[in-house]
């Protein structure tokens, strides 16, 4: 699978605010945008001001495909998949990249960023509703039950992990946690306010409509 090789530092100053792509170094000091909180660049400093309906279209795709660390075959994918459901097609299109079991094992904790979701779940670490999964875009629904599996390479990488659950704070109300058994279970549908960056998926459907 293709990786965005480009430094993760470099794509939140692009985007022009934190994507939390670097776990609790985004939360310190040492976090790119309080050191350097502009475009990368030359011209970083001065960056062009307005643009085009359709650049500004193009930079929102970006910005909300770097926030989950999706390439832009799996991006237009989810589109596809969402396009002709009822509703609001940004607000669902939010709701099925939320529900990714990557992005699911990030919110509930299990780990510091999706970057590293993605390499636990490529590694079966986790199962879902019992099914051992490695798929990290598998999409998860209402009732789910996720579960970190306690074989030896899971017991050492969570060997300091159960106490850090049971201080987490800040699940999202659509997830439950039950840091004691290390499991977490969807228990209803998430929502664009759930994103926790500022992002108007609706100008990722203008995008793909033109």
């Amino acid at each position: 699978m293709p990786n965005n090789i480009d430094s993760k530092c470099k794509l939140c100053r692009r985007a022009g605010e934190k994507l939390f792509l670097k776990g609790d170094r985004c939360m310190s000091p040492k976090c790119a945008m309080v050191r350097r909180p502009y475009a990368p660049g030359v011209h970083g400093h001065n960056p062009s001001r307005g643009g085009s309906e359709f650049g500004r279209q193009l930079a929102m795709k970006q910005k909300i495909k770097r926030l989950y660390g999706v390439m832009e075959r799996q991006f237009r994918h989810h589109f596809d998949e969402v396009r002709n459901i009822p509703g609001i097609t940004g607000d669902q299109l939010l709701s099925r990249l939320e529900r990714r079991l990557d992005n699911v094992v990030y919110r509930l904790g299990f780990a510091a960023s999706r970057a590293q979701a993605k390499q636990l779940v490529s590694h079966k670490m986790f199962s879902v509703n019992g099914v051992r999964m490695n798929i990290s875009s598998y999409e998860i629904h209402v009732g789910d039950l996720i579960t970190l599996k306690t074989n030896k390479k899971a017991k050492v990488f969570f060997k300091n992990q159960e106490e850090s659950l049971k201080a987490k704070k800040d699940v999202p109300h659509w997830l439950s946690l039950d840091a004691e058994n290390q499991t977490g279970k969807v228990v209803s549908m998430p929502t664009h306010e759930d994103v926790g960056v500022r992002v108007d998926a609706q100008m990722v459907v203008e995008y793909y409509s033109k």
